[in-house]
């Protein structure tokens, strides 16, 4: 066993767990925080996807102690004083959303995009988000939610 430290939506939390625990079971199993899903068990569909010290990472393929000491983002942590994120609102606006399983790998990797492109093409929205796989939307309404969500952001 091994006791993991790190701040998850902005409160500080510390867990003694088995050392081959994934980030993606501390998160929902101990902190029951059930927003990052698990699809797939092979890191291929995106729907654990949360943000590890600001970037987008796939928590099934990150050790819980590997994590120690970072600061973890979870989709339950990225409305703000009860408001949606820009981009939580976008995808509710939008349809970017069907039986809602990927959505929340969508939204932190599309958050992740957007920091990094504030103005991205649908090309490149595509591109970003091949590690996501929706089964149920065929990414268009997705694409559009980012872009609305992009020209929210920059105002």
């Amino acid at each position: 066993m091994v006791t993991v430290s790190m701040t998850v939506n902005g409160k500080q939390v510390s867990k003694e767990v088995e050392g081959r625990t994934l980030l993606v079971q501390f998160l929902r199993d101990q902190l029951g925080l059930t927003g990052t899903h698990v699809g797939c068990d092979t890191s291929q569909c995106g729907a654990c996807v949360v943000h590890i010290d600001g970037t987008s990472v796939k928590s099934c393929t990150v050790l819980a102690a590997q994590a120690d000491g970072a600061e973890v983002m979870t989709i339950e942590g990225l409305a703000q004083t009860g408001q949606l994120h820009p981009m939580q609102e976008a995808f509710r606006e939008h349809h970017g959303l069907q039986c809602g399983f990927c959505t929340p790998g969508m939204v932190m990797s599309a958050v992740d995009l957007l920091k990094e492109n504030p103005d991205p093409s649908d090309r490149e929205i595509r591109e970003w988000l091949q590690g996501n796989i929706c089964r149920c939307t065929g990414y268009h309404n997705i694409v559009k939610a980012i872009q609305a969500a992009a020209q929210s952001m920059r105002g």
